[in-house]
């Protein structure tokens, strides 16, 4: 009996732990649950661990994520893998074996804030190795530096060196890789990095070969508002909170988390700030940029006074390499061709949405694949142990847009 009695105590704790109140409409909601409840579980033991000062905490998250997700450059029948380097960044070369003589090529940047994940990690190792296999292509997957070791423009730089490597006609050679069918893509943080690279890279008439494409999966392009109608919407849907969001950016620029309450108050982005003028402010209106179905009933939250010289401490809120959604027409409309795949239960949704309008305003031909019962990081849980249904559809979807476009 006490045995029973102890059982359903943990029961308790453990569902009491475990459940969260999500909107009607997520994909398999108990699914997303149970992945919260163990990212939840390894971000305190690691805010734990910072406090004590046993390490930083961004190291043990890492050092988890190695230990489950890690894997070898194996090839298997389809794809021949190993490891790399671009530009002195390192890399893992997927390549379809057979098939054409001259293959579609795709750069890929991995998600993880800028701090976490690499792309060794099996969900973009097999990721990848899909990639190659149906599109008969040549994938490169970059491990660009991450924090807090490296801060912007650091992870910046080293995509940019990594892409301009990739499209060298000494790489595009050695590995067989068709130069008018070269693509650059990545997933939230790699999101951010794949756009500034398509913009920089777009507008340099030094280059002889160029991408065709640029795909996006559930980019995170902006920190002037962490009050979009996504951000409100989605605050507290897992797997990225909106402080989690705004932590992750902090460390990204090299700044203290302390901050992060000023950041999700709009504190940066407040009427008295100089620094951004009405034009800036133009460029992430999401109540023009957005249709009403996204806006809702959400209201924008625009402060008269915010925190004076939080932008000085701050300048790469404002620099485009940091948030490509800031960038000039001019040099919008100079970037390949888009895919930009978003979710309706992600806080960064709006910052996708509003781009696909910048873009097609510029004259760039976009897709827009957005998931109604999305949420961030779904394409990754497209297989075993953590497979959702969305994570397939949208990750079929983006490689059958890719075959369709590249």
């Amino acid at each position: 009996m006490r045995l029973l009695l102890a059982a359903a105590l943990l029961l308790s704790a453990a569902s009491y732990f475990v459940y969260l109140p999500l909107p009607s409409g997520v994909c398999e909601p108990w699914k997303l649950m149970l992945l919260d409840a163990l990212f939840r579980s390894v971000i305190q033991a690691s805010d734990v661990a910072h406090s004590l000062g046993l390490c930083h905490h961004v190291h043990l998250l890492n050092r988890v994520v190695s230990w489950v997700e890690d894997t070898e450059a194996r090839s298997c029948p389809a794809v021949h893998v190993s490891d790399s380097t671009l530009g002195g960044v390192p890399a893992r070369v997927f390549r379809a074996k057979g098939g054409a003589e001259l293959k579609r090529g795709i750069i890929y940047f991995h998600g993880g804030g800028w701090a976490l994940c690499s792309g060794r990690m099996r969900s973009y190792d097999l990721l990848c190795r899909k990639m190659a296999e149906d599109l008969d292509a040549v994938v490169m997957s970059v491990d660009y530096r991450l924090a807090p070791e490296a801060v912007f423009p650091d992870q910046y730089h080293d995509a940019l060196a990594a892409a301009r490597d990739f499209l060298s006609a000494e790489v595009l050679k050695r590995h067989g890789i068709d130069p008018e069918r070269v693509c650059v893509s990545g997933d939230s943080a790699g999101g951010n990095l794949a756009a500034a690279v398509a913009q920089e890279l777009g507008s340099d008439d030094s280059l002889t070969t160029r991408f065709k494409a640029q795909a996006l999966i559930y980019p995170v392009l902006q920190a002037l508002d962490f009050h979009t109608s996504s951000y409100q919407q989605n605050q507290a849907v897992p797997i990225l909170y909106r402080p989690i969001m705004a932590r992750f950016w902090l460390q990204y620029l090299g700044a203290d988390s302390s901050l992060v309450p000023l950041l999700l108050a709009n504190n940066h982005s407040s009427l008295d700030q100089p620094a951004i003028g009405a034009d800036t402010r133009s460029k992430l209106n999401w109540t023009s940029l957005l249709p009403g179905e996204r806006r809702k009933h959400y209201r924008p939250l625009v402060r008269d006074t915010g925190s004076p010289g939080l932008l000085g401490e701050l300048p790469a809120l404002m620099d485009v390499r940091a948030a490509p959604l800031l960038a000039e027409q001019r040099v919008l409309g100079r970037a390949p061709k888009a895919y930009v795949m978003t979710c309706e239960f992600d806080v960064l949704r709006d910052d996708g949405l509003m781009y696909v309008k910048r873009l097609q305003d510029a004259g760039v031909p976009v897709t827009s694949d957005h998931y109604e019962d999305g949420f961030h990081g779904c394409m990754v849980f497209a297989y075993r142990p953590m497979v959702s249904s969305v994570g397939r559809r949208s990750m079929n979807n983006y490689i059958r847009w890719l075959d369709q476009n590249l």
